[in-house]
């Protein structure tokens, strides 16, 4: 059979496929597209053409600006703390000790649960009558009076940015721990021989095994964590006073509480934007660790 026919075929096989995602994305994206160049409400008239108009209006906001700020502040630190706590995590489960099977098979529970019963769970913890926490920490004597950890600015974009890496961090320790496996025993042995200590292994031996498969988890978390919805909306729905409202929030108060679907839909557009450059950047520097690798 010829190479054209083959790709014929192959393209007649994906057919079924490529109708379905145009009709399931391509058309819902379209028609946001549509919307973001109009005036369009959710309920009631609308739907003049306005332009670039939305897009100047949300760009030059100090509502955008700020939640902004807060979304990158949630997503790095979020992500840097599920990439360190996976990474620890996967190297104490590599080691070779009794109960190991228990625990890597107990690992993926936290990640297993919806986001919205985790979300639950951590109000539970966090709340200022009857919360763990709070017994916790006066217990301890680090504090004498219960605190309304989701109810003031200053602490509440932390128990959640808390909430989210205890969730989503064995999916690094998983990866992590899969890439583990690809070390060869030879090379760890060889520098044991060396007298090389644990940093030293760990960054010559080890970590070169496992940048490529770090870089997708970084990837597929960064995306998450900068379009985060459900678990801010569950704990605390953007407030207090606005101090852990994420882009994704902003969106939904638009589009749905302000019934605005045009700037809505504007909003949602520029945060699809923002994901994928930092899918290309991420994606770029994918490929260059893979062939410094190589």
């Amino acid at each position: 059979m010829s190479g054209t026919r083959l790709t014929m075929r192959a393209w007649l096989m994906m057919l079924p496929l490529l109708v379905v995602m145009t009709a399931i994305v391509g058309w819902p994206l379209l028609d946001t597209l549509r919307l973001s160049f109009t005036d369009a409400r959710l309920v009631g008239t609308g739907g003049d053409w306005v332009g670039l108009d939305n897009y100047a209006r949300m760009l030059s906001s100090s509502r955008f600006l700020d939640t902004l700020s807060t979304t990158t502040i949630f997503a790095v630190v979020s992500v840097t703390l599920e990439m360190v706590l996976g990474v620890l995590t996967a190297l104490l489960l590599n080691q070779a000790f009794y109960g190991r099977t228990l625990l890597r098979a107990l690992l993926i529970l936290p990640w297993a649960l919806p986001t919205v019963v985790n979300a639950t769970l951590w109000r539970l913890i966090y709340n200022p009558q009857y919360g763990a926490l709070n017994a916790l920490v006066t217990q301890l004597g680090l504090t004498t009076d219960y605190q309304s950890w989701l109810g003031q600015p200053a602490s509440a974009l932390t128990a959640l940015i808390i909430a989210d890496a205890w969730k989503n961090f064995p999916l690094v320790a998983l990866i992590a721990l899969a890439a583990l496996q690809m070390v060869p025993r030879e090379i760890t042995s060889a520098s044991l021989v060396d007298g090389a200590g644990p940093f030293s292994r760990f960054r010559h031996v080890t970590l070169p095994y496992l940048v490529g498969p770090l870089m997708v988890a970084l990837v597929l978390r960064t995306i998450e964590a900068f379009k985060v919805f459900d678990i801010i909306w569950v704990m605390t729905r953007g407030g207090p006073a606005n101090s852990t409202r994420t882009l994704s929030i902003l969106v939904y108060q638009e589009a749905f509480s302000f019934q605005r679907a045009g700037s809505g839909a504007s909003l949602a557009l520029i945060i699809a934007l923002l994901v994928t450059i930092l899918a290309g950047v991420y994606t770029m520097l994918i490929r260059k660790a893979a062939g410094s690798s190589s």
